[in-house]
């Protein structure tokens, strides 16, 4: 199998929002990249693909399809020096009922069996994608690694028993991991069911938003650009073992969030209220002092830069 050195970086997700965002980077900066993805229908997969697009004919870059569930591993890690685990299913509200199983697959057994195949490789590192929702609901403001974690949703759950896999593989097989805390990641690609995606369609379409609360609830939103920068130093040389926060800096109610989307696109936005959904909480908000420290990282987009990005993507694409 793989080992150490300027071997391939295997991004799992590649065709996902962040997944591609990292890729590119990656092969930007020279690395050689093998995606991963099995294009799992939560939502279409033309849209995907057009995720895809600015990585078509690069020659640093090549894409499998496949389940990490339940392909073979061994050859996705053939010749690979770090992995970058991307590759989850997504949503809080969907993560209830009989779609947990599915959560299980993708974010729970997929993590174990990666973390399994690769000890004794040499690895360099081992980046794992985790998310804020491990932190649950806390009036303990802002949101320390050390802090208490207790998910209120099973999505949170999943997230969280991955970075506890991640752990116990370093501790016990040496794999190097890095588990990053992503803080509402936003920016151009975003799925079509995240907020700021379905905020920005409303204002540029004239249509209403529904919004679930009061709209009081803050959120510590973070431009994707910063997440694919830590992501990216994390790979390189993240503190092994380690779990940081990645958080953008930008926290605000979700009602001054729309109200700064009606400005820059330029029309007053219809807002009906729906009860919150099961599984939200009521701010989040991180501390990034761990990640300065050890990553040298601090994000560097704010929010009206990042939102207007976003709105620039939205008008060019077709859904």
């Amino acid at each position: 199998m793989g080992g150490a050195g300027d071997g391939k970086i295997l991004v799992t997700g590649a065709a996902g929002f962040i997944g591609s965002h990292v890729s590119e980077r990656l092969t930007r900066d020279g690395r050689s990249v093998r995606g991963v993805d099995s294009f799992t229908d939560y939502y279409p997969r033309k849209l995907k693909e057009q995720n895809l697009a600015g990585l078509e004919g690069s020659a640093g870059f090549e894409l499998v399809e496949a389940d990490l569930a339940t392909c073979d591993l061994g050859p996705l890690m053939e010749g690979v020096s770090s992995v970058c685990h991307l590759a989850a299913q997504a949503g809080v509200r969907a993560s209830w009922g009989e779609s947990f199983s599915i959560y299980l697959d993708c974010n729970v057994r997929s993590t174990q069996r990666l973390l399994e195949v690769a000890q004794g490789t040499g690895l360099d590192r081992f980046v794992y994608a985790s998310s804020s929702s491990v932190y649950g609901q806390t009036d303990d403001l802002p949101m320390r690694e050390e802090g208490r974690t207790c998910p209120v949703s099973p999505y949170g759950v999943t997230k969280l028993a991955g970075e506890h896999l991640a752990v116990l593989y370093h501790r016990n097989y040496g794999v190097p991991t890095v588990s990053l805390r992503y803080f509402t990641v936003y920016g151009p690609r975003q799925r079509p069911d995240m907020a700021f995606h379905r905020f920005i369609r409303a204002g540029l379409e004239g249509s209403p938003v529904a919004i679930l609360g009061d709209g009081a609830q803050t959120r510590d939103f973070t431009y994707v650009d910063d997440v694919v920068e830590a992501t990216v130093r994390a790979l390189e040389d993240g503190p092994e073992g380690e779990v940081l926060n990645v958080g953008g800096g930008s926290r605000v109610a979700l009602s001054e969030a729309i109200d700064l989307i009606e400005s820059t696109v330029g029309r007053p936005i219809e807002r009906h209220h729906e009860n919150p959904a099961r599984g939200d909480v009521t701010d989040t908000l991180a501390d990034n002092r761990k990640a300065r420290d050890l990553l040298g990282f601090s994000p560097s987009v704010t929010l009206e830069e990042g939102i207007a990005r976003e709105c620039e993507w939205l008008r060019s694409v077709s859904f």
